[in-house]
């Protein structure tokens, strides 16, 4: 096949070279922090610790979403972290996420502050901390979940697998590409049949499911990820087009698009949030600053 050559692993497996590829430099086999760095802290209760990749979309499209409903407890400052640099590798990060993974966020509201990690848990414990987004019947709240962690054991397969050989890799692997492809196309076919008969991913009402598959897939069906959809003929999804698009509409998640972008058109981005006027002062000069 294009790109391999015949190898046989090893018997024991050692790290004697990088992996190749965009993120080479910041992939190494073991955890912890590599250089001391505190985290900063802002005036809200939220403390939000992340970049705007589609891990990072879901939560602050989750807080924008709860202020829009007048959950004022919701308010967060949003710091930028740039996993290119090594950011998460900073002690202070660390010990907010030992796993040094974008979003991770620190609750300041009680006595005693509360680290959450992992993309999926944060928006179940802000559901159920303000009581909204997640269904309290049983059988709605167990589909709203059942979709929720859907998207958390299927992305890795979209970004780690698809994504990393497709658009990152430092050569092209046909073997893996194919396999990877057949099986992004096969989730998007998963979702285009849930949503042909049901409004949102959970049923008629927008939930934590939503708001966590939607930066993935719903950007994968605009053809946004990877410059993969005329090659994964992503048009052809019309149901989730149509939940994209009205995601897309919500005043809410086009906020939550832009907080902790760095990159993209200047109009697009807003490296840093502490207030709600952020939005609506941010300048070019204010951009160039943060970068």
């Amino acid at each position: 096949m294009n790109g391999t050559t015949a190898y046989t692993p090893p018997t024991v497996w050692s790290w004697n070279k990088e992996s190749g590829g965009r993120f080479a430099n910041i992939n190494r086999p073991i955890a912890g922090a590599t250089h001391e760095k505190d985290l900063p802290v802002g005036k809200h209760p939220l403390q939000l610790y992340s970049l705007a990749t589609p891990n990072g979309v879901k939560v602050t499209v989750m807080l924008e979403e709860l202020l829009a409903l007048g959950h004022t407890g919701a308010e967060y400052d949003a710091w930028l972290i740039r996993i290119s640099e090594g950011d998460q590798f900073g002690s202070g990060f660390v010990a907010v996420n030992p796993n040094s993974k974008i979003p991770a966020l620190m609750d300041r509201s009680g006595t005693t502050p509360i680290r959450v990690f992992e993309s999926g848990a944060i928006l179940q414990y802000l559901a159920e901390k303000f009581g909204a987004f997640l269904p309290t019947e049983p059988a709605a709240r167990a589909e709203c979940l059942s979709w929720l962690f859907w998207q958390m054991g299927s992305a890795p397969y979209l970004g780690g697998g698809f994504g990393h050989f497709y658009a990152y890799a430092p050569t092209k692997i046909e073997y893996a590409i194919d396999r990877f492809a057949m099986e992004v196309k096969r989730q998007l076919d998963v979702l285009d049949r849930r949503l042909a008969e049901s409004r949102y991913l959970a049923g008629n009402d927008y939930t934590i499911a939503d708001i966590a598959v939607w930066p993935w897939y719903g950007a994968l069906a605009k053809g946004q990820l990877y410059e993969s959809g005329e090659f994964l003929q992503v048009s052809e999804y019309k149901n989730v087009l149509r939940w994209n698009d009205e995601i897309a509409q919500r005043p809410a998640a086009q906020r939550g698009r832009m907080v902790n972008r760095a990159w993209g058109q200047p109009e697009s981005q807003l490296h840093e949030r502490h207030d709600a006027g952020d939005f609506d002062t941010r300048t070019q000069d204010k951009l160039g600053a943060a970068g």
